[in-house]
């Protein structure tokens, strides 16, 4: 039977995804959002400094991101990603200089790291094949304990690929994550792990058409709500406490937590979710993009992880940045300064710029804080959680919260 209403807390990814799969399928929604912009860590804002439209961060899709791509198709939005027509990725050395193109056939048998215009250079065979042994990882495993972390391959590709996508230094990081996102991206061929960009911003691609998806369905959506509390009894939650008074539940509507862990943890105890993060750097800077500069290429040996290429600036990523949050923002922004120009090959004074940390962007990977995530159910039987810190089988991604989404609108409203 479906609830009579599902109320959604949290207006991130997870929430959203969860508010659109239940609209979708004809559940009256309620989306609660505690600030005053839906998004969450994925989202768009006017900068003053810069005088334009930038991101809190900068997000890589892969085309091998199912969950993610259904979501676009849902709202409509698929459009709104810039799609690279086949897997290529550019990276630059900042230490020797060099410069290379990695270019995957789309088929699952990695002919491309046979031919060395298309490879990494200096790459040896023996350590692609080696890959191998993270999708055989043994449950509890660290990246480090699985794999040799050393050599050309690791550091010019596996490095700067897994640090982006599980946001720690992959020696520490959990082997079963890391094997987790290879299997659905780089062991199942080219087609899979194309590049996709919010070119126009995150909020017009994953956000806005979202909220119009849902309030086109006759879902409401409420924001400057920040739930304090939840009323419940020994089988079901009875009430939201949200500061201003409690909203009744009947026994027919449901709940949906897509709020952060630490949060969860107080509203729904006792959970025991993950509590040790990593950080996220991201930096801006105006300036046009150079002519036949590529959407995106990574830096080795480098402050800067990636740099993005948008309409009137150029961004940087910087993963698994404990090590810089206490940094003052004015060296921050002249050391990434100092890499994008090399990168980009521009010479001149500085631009006008932006740094934009997150001290708590993700869970930490590691296998310790994996072991903690919980699943979708709870004790309450018309109350389930949401979030990319929840067991999905992935790190802490768009395609793992979006997935997390989905799967706690199900556990409540399967049909």
């Amino acid at each position: 039977m479906k609830p009579s209403v599902v109320h959604v807390v949290g207006g991130g990814l997870a929430g959203l995804s969860a508010a659109v799969d239940l609209a979708e399928r004809g559940v009256r929604v309620a989306l609660h959002e505690a600030t005053q912009q839906a998004g969450g860590r994925c989202r768009s804002f006017f900068d003053p400094v810069l005088g334009m439209e930038i991101d809190n961060g900068n997000h890589l899709i892969l085309s091998g991101n199912h969950a993610t791509l259904a979501y676009l198709d849902v709202i409509g939005a698929r459009d709104h990603l810039t799609t690279a027509p086949s897997a290529t990725f550019p990276f630059i050395d900042l230490k020797t200089k060099e410069r290379w193109v990695v270019r995957a056939n789309d088929g699952r048998f990695p002919w491309w790291i046979l031919a060395n215009s298309r490879r990494v250079p200096g790459a040896r065979l023996r350590e692609y094949f080696g890959l191998a042994r993270l999708l055989r990882a043994r449950p509890g495993a660290s990246i480090g304990e699985t794999l040799p972390c050393s050599g050309v391959l690791y550091e010019r590709l596996i490095e700067p690929f897994l640090t982006s996508a599980l946001n720690i230094d992959p020696k520490e990081g959990s082997a079963v994550l890391a094997a987790g996102v290879i299997r659905e991206t780089l062991a199942a061929g080219g087609r899979h792990y194309r590049p996709l960009v919010a070119t126009e911003g995150l909020s017009k691609c994953f956000v806005d058409p979202a909220l119009r998806f849902i309030a086109a369905r006759g879902g409401s959506i409420h924001y400057g709500r920040r739930l304090r509390a939840v009323a419940r009894n020994s089988e079901r939650a009875t009430g939201l406490y949200f500061g201003d008074g409690t909203l009744a539940l009947t026994d027919e509507d449901a709940v949906i937590l897509a709020v952060p862990p630490l949060a969860a943890n107080v509203l729904a105890p006792p959970l025991s979710p993950p509590t040790n993060y990593r950080a996220i750097v991201n930096a801006h800077f105006r300036i046009p993009p150079p002519a036949a500069f590529p959407p995106m290429i990574g830096v080795v040996n480098g402050l800067a992880h990636w740099v993005f290429a948008f309409p009137g600036r150029l961004s940087v990523t910087i993963s698994a940045a404990d090590h810089l949050v206490d940094t003052s923002r004015e060296e921050l922004a002249e050391r990434i300064w100092r890499d994008v120009a090399a990168v980009a090959d521009i010479a001149g004074p500085m631009p006008p710029w932006q740094i934009v940390r997150e001290r708590r962007a993700t869970f930490a990977a590691t296998p310790e804080e994996d072991a903690k995530r919980p699943g979708a159910l709870t004790p309450w039987k018309n109350l389930s959680l949401a979030g990319d810190w929840t067991q999905t089988g992935l790190p802490a991604t768009i395609e793992g919260a979006i997935r997390s989404g989905v799967k706690a609108a199900r556990t409540l409203a399967p049909n």
